[in-house]
């Protein structure tokens, strides 16, 4: 007995020092990783149903589409169901509607369960033998999706595929175009046998509900385990994992509960999500490993993140791994993210506090641009591409356009250009503002200055609220107005909070902040109107911005000098640029308005003589088709650097409806295709902060590039579809413009509304019209 007890106690010792030397090993292993995870490895890429936000959940083409844009140990994700010949299948939900075409291959088919305790109408999966849904998964290469999406070549691969019944996208914001037969409803181990995926992840999201109907859940996952490797298994339902855990081994997956929403009720124990999260020690005796949805660690107020909890450090104490759910590129995320789901999920990744130890995402090549390309750079980290960074209108996604807050968020954000689009008060003052409508960009809406309308034919068909109709000493009173581009029909909005926040700035202002930036390169300045404002209004804009040059230090009275910055002017009409290039040692660049395909060399020797630049916008670089899919891929970028052009694009946004689907709803590979691929000079964009991180990127220094650096080609998903008609040729018609009018000064009116200003300006100001009423609905309309 005292040999036994001595043995025993031997044992335990032995058993804590190795569980003490396991966790100093432990430590040392995190403590020598950038990774804040359990282990100290590199989070986990999940791919929700494959590639699930462009093809539809679960289907063949969607999980062929991981391996070809995701890291090498990207995780496939198959939300498991049970047919009623107890075949595992991998679908969405146990509801199939919402997925698949069912309800028109056996419309008579519907029928009502109680699914968690409320009664449920729709087809279910248990109705259906896997004859029925046509569970047929033929062979095909797994090089086909990359050959399509990377090489441009479309293969038709319905050759392959035949079903009764097919899985669909949906979700509504979505695109429907690979909505069709080929994408058969698969079975578990068709999936795991075809794809070999370096990790298989089984949810299992119902167990109970198939219980009630004589389905085991539990015997079909044993019973798939002897063929096929079961890497994860997750449910949120405890009892599941007690009645399975002990029968799979020292071989089995790791387990992971789910947990659902706080106010969600789990079956097995009666108590809410929100009261199991206090327990972490109870939950440990079951399993691994927690997922739960993002909320639990970066909760959200009014779309606004609030402080993080300390959910994934607790977790780590109770030696669970966090797994966190939602990620999905083509949602409103929260203002803080400033649209960017590449932001997002450095939150969870890369915040120096923690780090979760994966993401289940709908969009995988983001999760792993993140996890490989973009984490841990610092501040500090070397510029890996050149290109110029040019605002437009400052940080304009995160505050208004032309706002002092919109320039130095863009100077902080990293831009190496900050712009100001000019223009012009009744008084002269030049000042920074998208829009000469101050309807655009302003509250005046909301001021006594509403009743000073004009109708200019020139400039548009109804009445407007126009900056040369106003006093500086006036226009100083309004507050900027952020856009919101995407409200309408999308309901996007940008930070609300900050939406009439910071203050308009006088162009000699604007240039006093760009000089005193040490990271800043430059200033991009536009002007346009000038023959409009010389006629009609009497009012000189070359002259008036280069007197702002002159007051700001950037002129003195012996010459020019740098002033330390870059300065570009830029303008749509070829005689202002002719005039500045006559008068200063400035940048001219000349923006293309129009949308083009082709421009002769004639035109090029032309703008050549007066510009230094061109901008032109994407979709003269890339065009588009009406479904948002890129049809093809123009050779004006390349052929204007010939002539020694360089070629600024414009405006790159990050909301996901600004770019087409084969961007992957993620802005960082938009600017990757238009950098590396088409070779701009330049982007201008609303969003800096994602542009000059992706300069930063350590991928870009590899000479292999892996996957989701890869550059996106045109038509390569689009194949079946024809092309669009090509936009015209630009000739040397284009670029000629009639000679400059004189400057006509036009006494003001006996009568003059509002204050009057003093100075050594001419002062004019016309009287105004009141806004009908149909035109001040549809001016508010615009503010929303």
């Amino acid at each position: 007995m005292i040999t036994y007890m001595q043995d025993n106690s031997m044992f335990l010792l032995s058993v804590l020092i190795l569980i003490q030397l396991l966790s100093t090993h432990l430590l040392a292993q995190r403590s020598k990783s950038p990774w804040q995870t359990l282990t100290g490895e590199a989070p986990l890429v999940i791919a929700r149903g494959g590639f699930s936000g462009l093809f539809p959940d679960s289907s063949v083409t969607a999980y062929s589409f991981v391996s070809a844009t995701s890291v090498p140990d990207a995780v496939l994700w198959c939300d498991v169901q049970l047919t009623k010949d107890g075949v595992g299948i991998c679908f969405p939900n146990v509801t199939m509607s919402k997925y698949s075409d069912i309800e028109f291959t056996y419309p008579e088919r519907k029928n009502s369960y109680l699914l968690n305790g409320v009664p449920t109408q729709n087809w279910f999966t248990i109705d259906f033998t896997s004859k029925d849904l046509n569970s047929v998964f033929c062979k095909f290469g797994l090089s086909l999706l990359a050959d399509i999406l990377f090489s441009g070549h479309f293969i038709l691969i319905n050759l392959f595929f035949y079903s009764n019944c097919a899985v669909i996208q949906g979700i509504f914001s979505r695109s429907p175009a690979f909505d069709n037969t080929q994408n058969v409803i698969s079975t578990v181990q068709n999936i795991a046998t075809e794809f070999k995926p370096a990790g298989f992840w089984l949810n299992v999201q119902h167990d109970a509900f198939y219980a009630q109907h004589n389905l085991s859940m539990s015997r079909f996952l044993l019973s798939v385990s002897k063929t096929v490797i079961i890497d994860y298994l997750s449910s949120p339902e405890l009892n599941f994992f007690r009645n399975i855990g002990s029968r799979f081994g020292k071989t089995g997956p790791k387990f992971v509960f789910r947990f659902l929403e706080k106010d969600d009720v789990e079956v097995s124990t009666n108590q809410t999500y929100g009261s199991l999260m206090t327990n972490l020690t109870f939950i440990k005796a079951f399993v691994s490993g927690v997922l739960v949805p993002k909320s639990y660690i970066w909760p959200v107020d009014e779309h606004y993140l609030l402080p993080h909890t300390t959910f994934v450090q607790d977790a780590h104490k109770a030696g669970l791994q966090v797994y966190a759910s939602g990620f999905a590129n083509d949602i409103d995320l929260a203002y803080n993210y400033s649209y960017d789901p590449l932001a997002e999920c450095l939150y969870f990744m890369d915040n120096g506090n923690f780090s979760v130890d994966g993401v289940v995402s709908d969009f995988p090549l983001t999760a792993s641009l993140a996890v490989d390309c973009f984490s841990h750079l610092g501040s500090n980290a070397s510029t890996q591409v050149d290109f110029l960074v040019i605002s437009k209108n400052g940080a304009s996604g995160d505050y208004p356009g032309c706002s002092d807050l919109a320039y130095s968020k863009a100077i902080e954000d990293g831009a190496d250009i900050i712009d100001c689009a000019v223009q012009m008060s009744s008084d002269g003052i030049p000042f920074c503002l998208n829009s000469s409508n101050l309807l655009e960009g302003t509250n005046i809406l909301q001021t006594p200055l509403i009743n000073r309308s004009e109708t200019v034919p020139e400039i548009a068909p109804h009445a407007g609220l126009y900056s040369f109709t106003l006093t500086w000493s006036e226009i100083k009173t309004l507050r900027p107005a952020i856009t919101h581009p995407y409200s309408r029909g999308y309901n996007l909005f940008r930070n609300p909070r900050q939406r009439s926040a910071g203050k308009l700035l006088a162009l000699y202002d604007f240039l006093i902040l760009a000089n005193s930036s040490s990271s800043l390169v430059g200033v991009l300045i536009s002007v346009e109107r000038v023959a409009y404002l010389r006629e009609k209004r009497g009012i000189d804009v070359v002259k008036e911005v280069l007197y702002a040059f002159k007051e700001a230090g950037y002129i003195k009275e012996a010459g020019y000098i740098n002033a330390t910055k870059r300065v570009m002017i830029q303008s749509t009409n070829s005689l202002v640029l002719v005039d500045f290039k006559k008068q200063t040692p400035y940048e001219t660049v000349y923006q293309v308005e129009e949308t083009i395909s082709y421009i002769v060399d004639s035109a090029i020797i032309d703008i050549k003589t007066f510009a230094d630049a061109v901008v032109i916008s994407k979709q003269s670089v890339y065009s588009v088709s009406d479904s948002l899919f890129l049809t093809g891929q123009t050779h004006l970028v390349e052929k204007l650097q010939k002539f020694k052009l360089p070629v600024y694009i414009e405006t790159f946004q990050n909301e996901f409806v600004s770019q087409a689907w084969d961007f992957f709803s993620d802005a960082t590979v938009e600017i990757n295709t238009h950098v590396a691929g088409a070779g701009a000079s330049g982007i201008i964009t609303e969003f800096p902060l994602t542009a000059a991180r992706y300069k930063r990127n350590r991928c870009l220094t590899r000479k292999d590039l892996p996957p989701y650096m890869a550059l996106v080609k045109p038509a390569g998903l689009l194949g079946f579809m024809s092309p669009l008609s090509p936009h015209p040729d630009f000739t040397h018609d284009n670029v000629t413009e009639p000679p400059l009018p004189p400057v006509i000064f036009r006494a003001p009116p006996t009568t003059i509304p509002g204050p009057l200003s003093t100075g050594n300006r001419q002062t004019v100001v016309t009287p105004s019209l009141l806004l009908s009423a149909v035109t001040m609905a549809l001016a508010s309309l615009l503010l929303i």
